[in-house]
């Protein structure tokens, strides 16, 4: 029944999805749906990764620094 989903069924199928969530939010769900397959993925076979959430840090500020300066002893300021 599945086995013949040829090239103009998936066209079919991408056309649908652009015209009901529109051209902003259909690279919002893409990326949504591959992170959850990742964790799907991540979660049946054991593996973690500690790293990523340094990883959105660095993204989110822009500064790659940022996230090796948290790990560090914060720096008091004397009032005088």
């Amino acid at each position: 029944m599945l086995g013949n989903i040829g090239p103009l069924e998936i066209v079919v199928v991408l056309i649908i999805a652009l015209i009901v969530f529109g051209p902003k939010r259909l690279p919002e769900l893409g990326r949504s749906l591959g992170k959850g397959i990742r964790e799907f993925k991540g979660s049946v076979t054991g593996e973690t990764d500690d790293e990523e959430p340094v990883r959105q840090r660095e993204i989110a500020t822009g500064d790659p620094g940022s996230a090796a300066d948290e790990r560090a002893e914060p720096v008091v300021h004397k009032r005088t």
